[in-house]
């Protein structure tokens, strides 16, 4: 996926979880957050960050922050970008051989999953969780509680009774990581379910991403420790 006319600027402070103030051309602007998770470790006051303009121009917000430096290491923070990179990662074959069908926002009874695939007689729901959390080159999902994402976790396993492949793909919005593992320390019913629903059946899979401060694409499958 690819943004277009990115600009820099630095961190300045995040007021509440969706908007941030950045110093941009010897100004602060005030800018969209395109991720409400905590991101504490992230956005550090004085941390070069990358804004990408609204395409509405009455928003009040003219640009969405899209990626933040830290260290030596390029962040994306957009939320809706996993699934962007995802959806082209199983378009191109790359993920899943012979695909013929990908539907977005796929339900099932009352459930809802950001993808189901098919290809051949393989019927999949796919859930994506973008992960942008690293520490010392482990990535970890959540940050914060998720009853939401324990959610997704139980009602993925129950596809697997009717048939279906499940699948929960953790989108690492970086590289060079050296595994994900749940974020026990923060959310041990998240990881609870994760190993539940394991062992039911569901597939856990982690792919990270290139990322540069225009553009994020999913590299390929990093081990997965629960």
């Amino acid at each position: 996926m690819i943004y277009h006319a990115i600009c820099s600027g630095v961190f300045i402070s995040r007021p509440n979880r969706f908007v941030a103030e950045v110093l941009l051309d010897g100004r602060t602007e005030i800018c969209h957050v395109k991720n409400t998770g905590r991101c504490k470790e992230l956005l550090i006051p004085g941390a070069k960050v990358y804004l990408c303009p609204s395409s509405n121009p009455n928003r009040a917000t003219k640009y969405d922050l899209v990626a933040i430096e830290k260290g030596e290491r390029l962040v994306n923070l957009d939320s809706q970008a996993p699934n962007k990179a995802l959806g082209e990662y199983v378009q191109s074959g790359q993920y899943i051989e012979g695909v013929t069908l990908i539907k977005p926002e796929a339900k099932y009874g009352r459930s809802r999953f950001d993808f189901y695939v098919e290809a051949g007689r393989r019927k999949i729901f796919i859930e994506v969780k973008g992960v942008t959390l690293e520490e010392d080159g482990v990535a970890m999902f959540p940050d914060a509680p998720t009853e939401r994402g324990v959610k997704h976790l139980h009602e993925l396993a129950a596809c697997i009774g009717d048939g279906y492949e499940a699948q929960v793909i953790f989108v690492i919005q970086m590289s060079g990581v050296r595994y994900f593992t749940p974020n026990n320390a923060t959310d041990q019913a998240f990881g609870q379910a994760l190993a539940a629903a394991e062992a039911a059946g569901v597939q856990v899979a982690a792919l990270d991403c290139t990322v540069t401060e225009q553009s994020m694409v999913i590299k390929g499958a990093v081990p997965v420790k629960l």
